[in-house]
């Protein structure tokens, strides 16, 4: 049932988010092509917040109630999302899917350590 909610309500918020981005002018050019420049805002994002994390974590300049590092992993999530809706994906589902699969593997799995 929790999954099940979750997965509903995630994409909600994906349509929402998605919504969102078309009406404030981020999909003008929606072309194959236009994935990799996607993928690489998702990825500025997740830069953006080691860059919080190595130079100390205040609070949002925009969204006070929240930290800088909380700010900027949202916007990864959301562009996330926004791309998930675009392509016709419903990542909440997956997310589900794919943690049922996780709780199964093995302790550290693929061995690998830093």
């Amino acid at each position: 049932m929790l999954y099940s909610k979750f997965a509903n309500y995630f994409k909600e918020m994906q349509e929402a988010i998605h919504n969102n981005a078309i009406e404030k002018g981020f999909w003008k050019n929606s072309e194959k092509e236009f994935d990799g420049v996607k993928i690489a805002l998702m990825h500025s994002e997740l830069s953006e917040a080691l860059e919080v994390m190595r130079n100390g974590d205040k609070r949002s300049d925009k969204v006070p109630q929240i930290s800088h590092l909380q700010e900027e992993l949202a916007d990864a999530v959301i562009r996330i999302m926004d791309f998930a809706e675009a392509r016709g994906l419903n990542l909440g589902a997956a997310i589900v899917l794919k943690h049922r699969f996780n709780r199964d593997r093995p302790y550290m799995h693929g061995g690998k350590e830093f």
